[in-house]
């Protein structure tokens, strides 16, 4: 019984959102220093900070902040802590805000003496035309790295195809630096070559490069398949140190991913993991799923388009479970479903460092969604993208997401196109994005049955950001009064609109009545928003 409570206490904490961890609290700084040296509005009149400048500001403002979200939890503890999140994040934007107005103050600083000179470790041939390199071309081109005392520790032969003349030309210069490379970019270096040829080249530079201590290695965009991957054989199994690896677009089957995963011996240190646009499915699945349960230190893990289904992603959300630290999640473009989906929802509970995640085109509907908005609202306190297209989310679905919606103050990008939301969904989105939601600058709601009511709604509050960008309401049933209301509130700031030339309200279903009259039209939408429009979303 004993044991049974405190497992009981140990997730109620787990799920506590204040006070912020440490490194939560540093990607804030981290975040603010961006948003002070990127170009706006304010800094073309008010000029731009340095790097500088900027971080000593935020380092400023983010004590601050917590300072009064923390003054305001020991007066009033409400559980979570999610109100003292949304006081910690409204805060944060107020003071930016007021730096970015005030300008960069004056001083002798000389920051240009300050840059790094990169152009001594990169050696990068990608530019140019995408072309086959000879063993001539091969010689001079790659000259530089043969020199005596050169410091690169980065190569990328991406974009040029090399034959087996070039390879053989390549390897030896390879060997002589070999020990002091930390990045290696190989992706799309064999393009056009038959696979016997690529299979050789592979081998060579899998050879020359074996025992390198890398932390970045790119094969991406090389049609590897499992033949593919075991000639690199040699230079996948000699990496104990890998902190990104990417392998996109490269015909990652079920056997060529048992092959990744059989040939790297360690990933403990890896931090970042690409799979993008390979034909993985839900056994291949198992197989990368094995990868992440031994990549503790993940923070972005990417395998979108990969025709997992509902196996494979049970199988992926049951290893992510292990990436406590992981800040980037990408799954678009799969076959989850709602089953999937809620399994999920169970590994993102536990991910308090999410700033962005990606999970469109999943099939997840209205019951997959509300799980994991649920598990999102009570994690992530600096979620900056949330992407959930194309998931059939009806209105009915939306008020989870609106509620998640709500607390995440530093959210900057929102995507719910192709969806069913209608009117009555989107002006609970835009409800939800009433308040705070300081950084935010875009929202897309295409493609959702959304009528006049809803796009003014989603208009009047989004163009009252101080840094917003762009709203596409596109593909929806607004009437031409409606866009022209939209244009109106948008007065000024025409770029922030998208295209609204796709909007149609004679697509609307026959059972809605389209035929009214305008008048009756007018009059149900105002009454709708007038309903909603001060709608409580529980936090």
């Amino acid at each position: 019984m004993g044991s049974g409570t405190q497992t009981f206490q140990h997730r109620l904490l787990s799920v506590k959102l204040w006070p912020p961890s440490h490194s939560t609290r540093l990607m804030l700084v981290e975040r603010m220093t961006k948003n002070l040296t990127t170009p706006s509005i304010f800094s073309r009149k008010c000029g731009l900070l340095s790097n500088d400048e900027a971080e000593e500001d935020a380092k400023k403002m983010e004590e601050l902040a917590f300072a009064a979200a923390d003054q305001h939890y020991k007066k009033e503890p409400d559980g979570d802590g999610s109100s003292a999140v949304q006081i910690y994040a409204k805060e944060s934007s107020r003071l930016m805000l007021e730096v970015i107005r005030r300008g960069p103050k004056v001083n002798d600083g000389e920051l240009a003496d300050k840059a790094t000179d990169l152009r001594g470790t990169v050696f990068d041939i990608s530019g140019g035309h995408r072309e086959f390199i000879e063993a001539e071309e091969a010689k001079e081109l790659l000259r530089p790295l043969g020199e005596p005392g050169n410091s690169y520790t980065k190569i990328c032969f991406s974009n040029r195809s090399f034959g087996l003349d070039a390879a053989n030309v390549a390897a030896p210069i390879l060997s002589t630096i070999k020990d002091q490379l930390t990045e290696v970019d190989l992706s799309d270096f064999i393009a056009g070559r038959p696979e016997s040829e690529a299979l050789d080249v592979m081998n060579i530079f899998s050879s020359v490069l074996e025992g390198c201590h890398l932390r970045y290695l790119n094969l991406s965009n090389n049609a590897l398949g499992e033949k593919g991957v075991r000639a690199f054989g040699a230079l996948l199994k000699s990496q104990n140190s890998l902190q990104e690896l990417y392998l996109m677009n490269d015909g990652i089957s079920e056997e060529a991913a048992r092959a990744v995963s059989e040939l790297i011996p360690s990933t403990e240190k890896l931090k970042v993991l690409h799979f993008h646009n390979n034909m993985t499915g839900d056994e291949g699945a198992f197989a990368i799923s094995e990868i992440v349960k031994r990549s503790c230190s993940l923070e972005d893990f990417r395998c979108s388009s990969t025709r997992v289904g509902t196996d494979g992603g049970l199988a992926l959300a049951e290893a992510l479970k292990r990436c406590a630290h992981l800040k980037k999640l990408d799954l678009r473009d799969n076959m989850f479903g709602v089953e999937a989906g809620v399994a999920l929802s169970k590994a993102i509970s536990q991910f308090t460092d999410l700033t962005e995640v990606y999970l469109s085109y999943l099939n997840l509907e209205d019951e997959g969604t509300e799980a994991l908005a649920n598990a999102l609202k009570h994690s992530a306190p600096s979620l900056e993208v949330l992407e959930m297209a194309g998931n059939d989310i009806t209105a009915k679905g939306t008020a989870s997401l609106a509620a998640c919606i709500a607390s995440k103050q530093f959210l900057t990008k929102l995507n719910l196109a192709e969806n069913e939301l209608k009117d009555e969904g989107a002006i609970l989105i835009a409800n939800a994005l009433g308040e705070g939601h300081g950084q935010l600058n875009e929202v897309d709601m295409s493609t959702n049955a959304i009528r006049r009511a809803g796009g003014r709604h989603l208009a009047q509050v989004v163009v009252k950001k101080p840094g917003f960008k762009l709203l596409n309401i596109n593909g929806n049933f607004i009437s031409d009064e409606g866009i022209d209301e939209v244009k109106e509130i948008f007065r000024g700031s025409l770029d922030m609109l998208g295209p609204l030339d796709e909007n149609d309200p004679e697509e609307e279903d026959d059972e809605e009545e389209e035929d009214e009259d305008e008048e009756e039209n007018a009059e149900h939408e105002k009454g709708l928003e007038s309903k909603l429009k001060d709608l409580k979303i529980n936090q």
